[in-house]
């Protein structure tokens, strides 16, 4: 496969830590995007390793939503935008037309499908780190995946921000300090099902021909009846 397992670690590692650093004013959403490149990659290189696909398709399926979490809370800024804009507070609720109330709505709306292709997002992330859990025996794999999950939950009171920091801090200890495991699980052509063993062949067992008694081979009479056997 040429799979590189240590290359795949450093990948995910590097991809870790600019994911965070997404968090950096201004430029951080430039370093955030190239994390989620390493990020995938490495998980697409693991799940060449590890014979599992869906470590790669869970962390895909992820990021896919979490671009989905991204357009709907846009659309939901631009809704809330246009709610109050132009609004006269001192004047409140008259001045609060059709309008505003169209575009309250909108963003209340996709306020709501934001939050759930987020929840979703981290959902499968979670099962990225489970399965790399169960590979590679790590634990902090599945820390850091239920970290992340009851991170986005918690992310509408302002605290899930900090597990979401902490499930990325296990991830990085995870990738840094999982091993190859001794025999590579890459050894095998992708797909790979080896065919059962087949039961070596042996003597083709006789019978007695008068009562049914199984005979040792070179047998010469029925150890049972007495009967000679028959060549």
């Amino acid at each position: 496969m040429g799979t590189n397992f240590q290359y795949s670690k450093t990948l995910a590692v590097e991809g870790s830590i600019l994911t965070i650093l997404g968090l950096v004013p201004y430029v951080g959403w430039v370093l955030g995007i190239i994390g989620v490149i390493l990020l995938l990659r490495a998980m697409k290189e693991f799940a060449n390793y590890y014979q599992d696909n869906e470590i790669y398709q869970n962390a895909l399926t992820g990021v896919k939503y979490y671009i989905v979490a991204l357009i709907a809370l846009a659309v939901a800024g631009a809704g809330f935008i246009v709610a109050f804009i132009n609004i006269n507070f001192n004047d409140f609720p008259a001045s609060f037309g059709i309008g505003h109330a169209i575009g309250l709505a909108v963003g209340i709306a996709f306020l709501v499908v934001a939050f759930v292709f987020y929840v979703l997002a981290a959902t499968h992330l979670r099962k990225t780190f489970n399965t790399l859990e169960q590979k590679s025996g790590e634990h902090s794999f599945e820390t850091a995946g239920t970290l992340l999950w009851l991170g986005a939950i918690l992310t509408i009171i302002g605290f899930g921000v900090l597990l979401i920091f902490i499930a990325w801090i296990f991830a990085i200890v995870g990738f840094f300090t999982m091993k190859s495991p001794q025999q590579p699980y890459a050894s095998q052509p992708y797909g790979y099902t080896s065919s059962p063993a087949q039961p070596s062949a042996g003597p083709t067992p006789i019978y007695c021909s008068n009562c049914g008694t199984p005979l040792k081979p070179q047998a010469t009479y029925c150890s049972n009846c007495g009967k000679k056997v028959d060549v």
